[in-house]
């Protein structure tokens, strides 16, 4: 029997997430991020959000939308340089921010979609990045404990899924969407191309369904470009 997990758009796919809660949201740069559900988070008006993921966005696009309209209490990713009010905002003591080896952060996201409570690193040893934490050696090396996350919602966004929440994602913008996916207590799945179950070849399937709680077809995908890079 297939689950229909479909939904009818982003505001009914995330309303019930709540102000401060802790969300993860997919993505690599500005590719594959869940447009449509950031905008319905920030005309919801949720506030006090603690938000996992990659990177910032701009200061127009992605979480940089949600950062404009202070929704954001703590930002945990890898790479934030793309965007001034998140570096105001972290400079004026706005923002709280936890900086995180980009290996590290996808790992700890794997480990919450595995069950698994914790991981060991080398990534951070003999940095700041060490200060507070566990130190375990194995054979000869040493590795930090990290936890895994603890994320009420993960959104992501994939290329094409089905209403049973199988997803396929293209290029680049599986970076990150993956772990993710599988990592949220609840997670939400916004697509270029909704098909019925079948319609997807079974092989070329990157999360499959039993992940996904909520999916539905967005719209309006600008796919931006970062940083455009012309021969002169």
């Amino acid at each position: 029997m297939m689950i229909n997990k479909q939904v009818n758009n982003a505001e009914e796919a995330i309303v019930d997430i709540m102000d401060g809660q802790t969300i993860m949201l997919g993505g690599f740069g500005l590719c594959g991020i869940p447009e449509n559900c950031i905008t319905a988070l920030v005309k919801k008006g949720v506030t006090n959000l603690t938000c996992i993921s990659n990177n910032a966005g701009v200061d127009d696009f992605g979480i940089g939308l949600m950062l404009q309209q202070r929704q954001v209490k703590k930002m945990i990713a890898s790479y934030v340089g793309e965007n001034a009010e998140f570096e105001r905002q972290l400079l004026s003591g706005e923002l709280d921010v936890e900086l995180i080896p980009q290996g590290t952060l996808v790992f700890r996201c794997m480990a919450a979609g595995y069950g698994m409570p914790a991981i060991f690193t080398p990534a951070g040893i003999g940095t700041e990045v060490a200060i507070g934490k566990e130190v375990r050696n194995f054979n000869g090396k040493d590795y930090l404990l990290e936890t895994a996350f603890n994320a009420d919602f993960a959104i992501v966004k994939a290329w094409k899924g089905d209403t049973s929440g199988n997803l396929i994602f293209k290029g680049t913008s599986r970076n990150f969407n993956t772990m993710m996916a599988m990592a949220g207590k609840i997670t939400i799945a916004e697509v270029e191309e909704l098909v019925e179950p079948g319609q997807l070849d079974p092989n070329q399937i990157h999360v499959p369904g039993v992940y996904i709680h909520r999916i539905f077809q967005g719209s309006h995908y600008e796919k931006r470009i970062e940083k455009k890079t012309i021969s002169k």
